[in-house]
């Protein structure tokens, strides 16, 4: 273009407009108003449509729709998409044209809102493959923004390995795919497992395939719990059951393995399906019975570690994977019925002797009291008859008391051998479980590894005194201290108790006599061997009267005599007279 055209005059230009500042020329401000517009996009609120991304920082993102202006977006919803760029089309949806500040305000979160369930839907129909942001972590697993909806991500489906630590997901944008829609309730379930089984799938058939009974493989550990270890054989799993991780005892498989540990296993057993794969990994190894020392016998001592309590016994671990049983009766010499646990604790250290040893069925019995001698096999020498101890009552039952003397060393004490004045009705009225108590050795049963006690032993028996003081027909005062159908008991002095039958127990007054009330009694049976005097109250009186009646009746007696004798004197005087005079007179005949 030539200088000359560059400055020539425009022919038609108004410079009177100019001068005022109308620089529209000859159309008027509303024509060209109405001119710009009809060059742009017609839109209304709430509308959705497409926009093209012209410019992007780190908080916005400036959207252009082909309208009078652009508008913006706040980056954080197009989080789900870490790789948007400018020239990128995005869905939009016009919430103002215009507000205060002549801004058009957009939202892309409100547009994918808008069409989400029409594509959520589209995706689980043709199993696309969609992306979503992971938002947070929930109860069960993860919150997934999916076209502006909030999906659920199980954690069974975030990988096909366990996950550890969900929370290294959160913020992160990883892609689906729609495994469920609840329609009724807008509830969605994605996964991202999905994707990589399908991908995993066709590396199981060839692993499978190939599986033998006894083969070794390398695994890595995938998880542990606390009956097994999953191994990865390398996109197929398969467990170790704990009893199959080592030879010895293992509390929780954390002791032997560890995750992510690589490892060479074999393999025991799989179903027709070879879905369940049983490993072992103890079986790399040889057994150790068949390392046990050959010159091990019964009656050998060996050290061990108790690994397991169990009531009847305890295992002892002599060696890595050997184990002995300490049955509870071979804990002690005691013959009472105890727990193992009163014995021996896991964890414990201890010295046992060799009882029996079976290497065939790899079985070992071992006994701990063997190492103390047996308390029996001198007992005459330790408690002879006669000999007086401090024993623990250890039982009762109805006839006497359970004693023990020592570790092993038990006795029975009779319930009329504990006092000599007490009626016993139950030991327990006498002592108490736990308590110390003196005795004396009365028998000795060896055989059957009993003794028989007596605790009364300890002291002289008062029966002997009380002989010569509860005399038949001595009189005592007493107390009623229990009335019984029989009859009553009554407190004595010294200690001693007698017994009164109900009929001696009618007081003067014909009134019966009542507990608690104290009164003489008369002893009508003493019993040194039986131990029981029989009282009376109402031979007391009783014997008085007849003393009384029998006096009354022996004065009546004698007086009676005397009456009768003085005219028997006098007719025998006057018979005899007349006898001699009749005498007198045939002597004078003659």
């Amino acid at each position: 273009m030539s200088e000359e055209l560059k400055n020539s005059p425009i022919e038609d230009f108004d410079w009177d407009a100019f001068e005022k500042g109308e620089t529209q020329g000859e159309k008027s401000h509303d024509e060209m108003v109405h001119t710009y517009d009809a060059s742009l996009n017609t839109f209304k609120d709430k509308d959705v449509t497409e926009g093209t991304v012209i410019a992007l920082n780190k908080r916005e993102v400036v959207v252009n729709i082909g309208y009078k202006s652009d508008g913006i977006i706040p980056l954080n919803e197009f989080r789900y998409n870490p790789d948007l760029k400018v020239g990128d089309t995005v869905e939009v949806f016009i919430e103002n044209q215009e507000d205060k500040k002549g801004q058009l305000v957009l939202s892309h979160k409100k547009a994918r809102a808008a069409k989400s369930w029409e594509r959520i839907n589209e995706a689980l129909e043709n199993d696309e493959i969609i992306k979503g942001y992971i938002k947070c972590r929930t109860k069960g697993g993860m919150i997934v923004d999916v076209f502006g909806i909030e999906a659920f991500l199980p954690g069974s489906q975030i990988d096909v390995k366990p996950i550890r630590d969900y929370d290294v997901f959160v913020g992160k944008t990883m892609e689906f795919k729609v495994v469920k829609i609840n329609q009724e309730f807008k509830n969605v379930v994605v996964s991202h497992k999905a994707l990589i089984e399908a991908e995993l799938e066709q590396q199981k058939k060839d692993i499978i395939a190939k599986l033998e009974k006894g083969q070794v493989l390398e695994g890595t550990v995938k998880n542990i719990t606390s009956y097994g270890v999953f191994i990865d054989l390398g996109g197929v799993d398969g467990l170790i059951h704990i009893t199959d991780l080592s030879w010895g005892r293992v509390s929780h498989p954390e002791e032997v393995v560890s995750l992510d540990q690589k490892l060479n296993v074999v393999i025991l057993d799989f179903d027709d399906e070879k879905k369940r794969i049983a490993l072992g990994l103890k079986q790399l190894q040889p057994h150790p019975w068949d390392a046990l020392d050959p010159n091990l016998k019964v009656g050998d001592k060996v050290k061990g570690k108790v690994v397991v309590m169990a009531d009847y016994g305890a295992f002892v671990e002599i060696a890595p994977g050997v184990e002995g049983l300490i049955h509870v009766s071979e804990m002690s010499w005691s013959q009472h019925l105890r727990s193992a646990q009163d014995f021996l604790k896991v964890g414990d250290e201890v010295e046992a002797v060799i009882l029996t040893l079976d290497r065939a069925e790899r079985k070992m019995s071992l006994g701990i009291k063997q190492l103390k001698p047996d308390p029996w096999e001198s007992i005459e020498v330790n408690y002879p008859v006669g000999s007086k101890h401090t024993a623990k009552v250890r039982n009762f039952t109805n006839f006497g008391v359970f004693v023990e003397l020592e570790e092993g060393v038990d006795g029975l004490i009779h319930i009329s051998d504990l006092s000599w004045t007490k009626k016993i009705k139950h030991p327990s009225e006498f002592t108490q479980i736990g308590a110390n108590i003196d005795v004396q050795v009365l028998e000795i049963d060896k055989e059957n590894r009993r003794l028989s006690l007596g605790h009364k032993q300890l002291e002289e028996n008062p029966w002997d005194v009380f002989e010569t003081i509860f005399t038949v027909g001595s009189i005592h005062e007493g107390t009623i201290v229990e009335m019984l159908d029989k009859g009553a008991v009554v407190a004595l002095p010294y200690g001693v108790e007698g017994f009164a039958t109900p009929k001696h127990l009618v007081k003067q007054d014909g009134t019966q006599a009542k507990q608690d009330e104290k009164l003489d009694f008369k002893v009508i049976e003493f019993n040194k061997d039986a131990k029981r005097i029989i009282l009376s109250h109402s031979r007391i009186f009783e014997d008085e009267a007849k003393a009384e009646a029998k006096k009354a009746k022996k004065a009546a007696k004698a007086a009676e005599e005397h009456t009768s004798s003085t005219p028997a004197i006098e007719k025998t005087t006057l018979g005899d007279i007349q006898e001699l005079a009749a005498l007198k007179e045939k002597l004078s005949k003659k």
